[in-house]
């Protein structure tokens, strides 16, 4: 994850808009990303793949998923956009990426 390759999202779809923001995103090298920010603090976490159940995502907890980047912006809040949550987590989308 340390290339620019790994840093550029070609696919990014929202699974909630707010408490917590969050998303589903593959980078140009196929790595699955979970992009999650609640209470002013963002998280991306890379995993095998996305777990039907994010409540108690079994898969994530064979040892093959980690925390790529996580930060804390002071606010206690629960809503962010995807280009602010992006510019926070160190990430860009690659050109012409699907956005949903």
């Amino acid at each position: 994850m340390d290339t620019d390759e790994g840093r550029k999202l070609i696919r990014v779809v929202q699974t909630c808009s707010a408490s917590p923001s969050q998303w589903d995103a593959w980078t140009e090298d196929g790595q699955y990303l979970y992009l999650r920010y609640r209470h002013g603090e963002g998280c991306v976490e890379w995993h095998p793949g996305p777990d039907d159940d994010a409540d108690t995502p079994e898969s994530w907890n064979e040892g093959r998923s980690g925390l790529l980047v996580e930060w804390d912006d002071g606010t206690d809040g629960g809503a962010i956009d995807l280009e602010d949550f992006l510019a926070a987590a160190g990430l860009a989308l690659a050109p012409g990426a699907s956005v949903r």
